[in-house]
């Protein structure tokens, strides 16, 4: 469950942790601009800020409500993504399905969850006919409620009533791959096409699992207390990147477990974590203070691209940023003035697929956007 929306839309009135290591130094500029004309040899792009030098011909690619986690299908032909565009006739997230080359600006993309419950982080099989994504719908037709403060404290929902499902890509649910009380959301696939890892509660604590394509095979993989979710594997499938809380002194594991006692967790101090697929060789990748989360692997699997907002004194605001999997060679990505987030590459690793507030008129609006990628 990645629930944006308490990062985008609510200033999370946190202190600025710069406690990075010596070795974690930025290696592009930290001050904030403003969007400027960027030349290439195709196009005159105003949505690129100067300083993103990673970025090349970038395309919007929804304009209006929220809209994230947009990941390619195994021929990088198409894309699966959440929203909760009003105009699209849903009142909380759910599933729709893109060819790589579509916008939609004036026209909608069909919808392939069920239209019930809430719906999250949606993923492609390697068939490419098939999608998994998790869903409350069993438990009720309705949006469930999304609290956003508890005691004063910024929370997520993880809602007991997920489960994760297979579907077609016309929307008809095939299987149910579990099954289990408590959440089980946030699944993602392997590149090899073997394996899926996702977040659960069945264990009293929100874990890492791992399990065979048809839901076979299930495995925990992480046991230390906290919050270990947003799981994705590296591209030759034998390394998982996550995001994790770890509460020590008594008094936050006390404030973690009420928490999650009454299905809540708080978002603001994560770090990244990252192991072998088995959950082997364990180790902490950040050390950076606040909120770092939606890791995703560069193609060469060597560095790790996240979103973080270590840098900001308030909550705000959240930029991608680039670490080797040493934790090394820390550099800024993205130059935005509100949040950056969901950084997704293709499978040929030539285009990333990201959300972001930018170009949305000043509204809250969360938008996709795919711009070709240069190292």
């Amino acid at each position: 469950m990645k629930f944006l929306y308490t990062f985008i839309f609510i200033p999370l009135l946190i202190s600025c942790n710069n406690n990075q290591k010596k070795d974690e130094k930025l290696t592009a500029p930290q001050t904030e601009t403003k969007a400027s004309f960027v030349l290439d040899e195709q196009t005159q792009d105003t949505l690129i800020y100067p300083e993103e030098k990673h970025f090349k011909n970038i395309r919007q690619v929804t304009f209006g409500g929220d809209n994230a986690e947009a990941y390619w299908s195994f021929d990088d032909s198409k894309l699966i993504f959440q929203s909760n565009n009003k105009n699209w006739g849903v009142n909380c997230d759910q599933m729709f399905l893109m060819n790589v080359d579509e916008t939609f600006k004036d026209k909608q993309p069909p919808m392939v969850s069920t239209g019930k419950g809430r719906t999250t982080c949606s993923y492609f099989l390697p068939d490419g006919k098939h999608i998994l994504y998790g869903s409350t719908h069993l438990n009720d037709d309705n949006c469930p409620e999304v609290p956003v403060k508890k005691d004063g404290k910024y929370v997520w929902p993880v809602y007991d009533s997920f489960d994760i499902f297979v579907a077609d890509l016309e929307g008809k649910i095939t299987a149910q791959l579990t099954n289990e009380p408590g959440y089980d959301a946030e699944a993602t696939v392997s590149p090899k096409g073997d394996k899926i890892v996702f977040t659960s509660m069945r264990s009293g604590d929100l874990e890492l699992y791992t399990m065979d394509i048809d839901g076979k095979n299930v495995k925990q993989i992480t046991d230390e207390l906290g919050y270990d979710g947003g799981a994705f594997f590296s591209p030759d499938g034998s390394k998982l990147i996550f995001r994790a809380s770890r509460p020590k002194t008594e008094t936050e594991i006390k404030e973690y477990k009420d928490l999650l006692a009454q299905g809540l967790v708080q978002p603001t101090e994560m770090e990244l974590f990252i192991c072998n697929a088995d959950g082997s060789e364990l180790r902490q990748l950040t050390h950076l203070g606040n909120a770092n989360w939606a890791p995703f692997f560069h193609p060469s699997g060597k560095k790790i691209l996240f979103s973080s907002n270590f840098e900001a004194a308030r909550g705000f605001p959240f930029n991608l940023y680039m670490i080797d999997i040493d934790g090394k060679n820390l550099e800024r990505v993205t130059h935005g003035e509100t949040f950056d987030a969901f950084p997704v590459f293709s499978n040929d690793g030539k285009k990333l697929a990201f959300s972001s507030n930018r170009n949305n008129g000043g509204t809250r609006d969360t938008n996709l956007f795919i711009a070709e990628w240069q190292d």
